[in-house]
Order: C-alpha cells, then sequence, then structure tokens
C-alpha cells in the first residue's frame, strides 16, 4: 500500500523541478496526480513521464494560475475528470530579480501575481471540493527568502513571506473541517534555474549551509510527501524549513 492510495492530488507548477518531482512522489505513493504547468508541452512531458513509471496516474493541465477566471475554469475541468481533490500543492512560482530602486511595478506584479495571488486562485477554486474530504491538506512551497529576505528580491521575499501569512490564516480557517495547511520554505535547492550559477556564486552560498550542500528537489517532494500522508494528520499552520540549516 502506498501513503497516498486513492487520494487526488492537484499540484501546480508541475512542468518540471520542485513541481514534477512533487507529482511523481505523489504518484509513487498511491495518487492520481492532475499535473498543472504555465504550458501544455510542459505539462504533458511532466504527465507523460509519470504515468511512464505509473500507468494512469497523472493528467496534465495548462494554465496561468494568476488568471482568476482560467484557475476557476480549470478548477472545474479537474472536477469533472477527478470529482474531488484531497490534496493542493501550490508550487507554481517566478522571479523577475532587481533592486527595488529599479524594480518595475511590471516586475513587482508579476511575481506576487504568480507566487501569491496565484495560491489563493488554486485555493478558491478547489476549496469546495476540499473543505468535503476527510484530512484534506494544502501545502504551499514558500522559501527561506520568505523568512529572511534578499538583496534583489524584494518581490519575492514579499510574495513568499505572504505565502507563509496566507497558510497560517488558512490553517486556522479550514481546521475546523479537518484541513491542514502547511507550507515548505526551501533552501538553495539544484534545479534547472540554479544550474546557470556560476562556480563562484555557488561556493559563496555553501558557505552559508552548515550541511554544506545544496538540496535536491527529491528533498522537498519528501517532505511535501510527508504532509501529505496521514502521519502528519496533527501538523497544521507549519512552516517546514529543508534548507540544510541556512536559517536557524
Amino acid at each position: 500500500m502506498g501513503k497516498l492510495d486513492n487520494k487526488i492530488a492537484v499540484v501546480t507548477g508541475a512542468g518540471r523541478g520542485i513541481g514534477k518531482d512533487i507529482a511523481t512522489r505523489f504518484a509513487s505513493e498511491g495518487a492520481k496526480v492532475a499535473v498543472v504547468s504555465r504550458t501544455e508541452s510542459n505539462s504533458q512531458a511532466a504527465a507523460d513521464a509519470i504515468n511512464a513509471a505509473h500507468p494512469g496516474a497523472a493528467r496534465a493541465y495548462a494554465v496561468d494560475v494568476a488568471d482568476a477566471n482560467a484557475t476557476a475554469e480549470l478548477g472545474k475541468r479537474i472536477l469533472a475528470d477527478f470529482d474531488h481533490v484531497d490534496i493542493l500543492v501550490n508550487n507554481a512560482g517566478v522571479t523577475k530579480d532587481g533592486l527595488l530602486l529599479r524594480m518595475s511595478e511590471a516586475d513587482w506584479d508579476a511575481v506576487l501575481d504568480t507566487n501569491l495571488k496565484g495560491a489563493f486562485n488554486m485555493v478558491k477554486a478547489f476549496q469546495r471540493s476540499i473543505l468535503k474530504q476527510k484530512g484534506a491538506r494544502i501545502i504551499n512551497i514558500s522559501s527561506v527568502i520568505g523568512l529572511i529576505g534578499n538583496a534583489g528580491q524584494a518581490n519575492y521575499a514579499a510574495s513568499k513571506a505572504g505565502l507563509i501569512g496566507f497558510t497560517k490564516s488558512l490553517a486556522r480557517e479550514f481546521a475546523g473541517r479537518g484541513v491542514t495547511a502547511n507550507a515548505i520554505a526551501p533552501g538553495f535547492i539544484e534545479t534547472d534555474m540554479t544550474h546557470v550559477l556560476n562556480d563562484e556564486v555557488k561556493a559563496e552560498v555553501l558557505k552559508k549551509i552548515p550541511l554544506g550542500s545544496f538540496g535536491q528537489s527529491a528533498d522537498i517532494a519528501a517532505a511535501a510527501l510527508f504532509l501529505a500522508s496521514e502521519e502528519a494528520r496533527y501538523i497544521t499552520g507549519q512552516v517546514l524549513t529543508v534548507d540544510g540549516g541556512m536559517v536557524m
């Protein structure tokens, strides 16, 4: 038996990286997964890869989570296909880095709209179904940057800090229905986006990590699996920091 047998999960930003690994791990534990990405090509490729290992476990969907109307329609499609949702993972996120002195309103809005409003839109799309499911889970992927801030990432830090506040409020509002809401705050995780950093930058980051190594997306997927499982039934409103000790 898998830890998520007979569960229906929706994972955003699942076309690659952390989101793809979360969706894959969920499928390996028996869940049926709605793989959501901004582009149809990414979501379909990820779903195909999951289905190759776990036949029939994944279906692909494309949406810009920042678009409230499109997200509401997506919710209807997924509920029509799966009937209900037990687990929602809000992982979709973007960065548009720059010092605040030069940051445009468009770059601020783009990051807040995807990273924070996108989570709001997804919860709104599925909240009625989630509230009807015993032991349903909401997991929001924040960041250590939302806890400590970072020069050149005021928009990203604000979005990820806001996601933590959103999570805690959800936990209080939904607790009466037995629904838990928690956040994961990854540290420096090796993904396609971090591979472009030069060795000097990576060396400086490593100095700040007590465990002395970068994390893997599988580490975040393992944390998400725990929070989605029955083992975490009595945990809500918390931030699980997976960062090798960067933030203590």
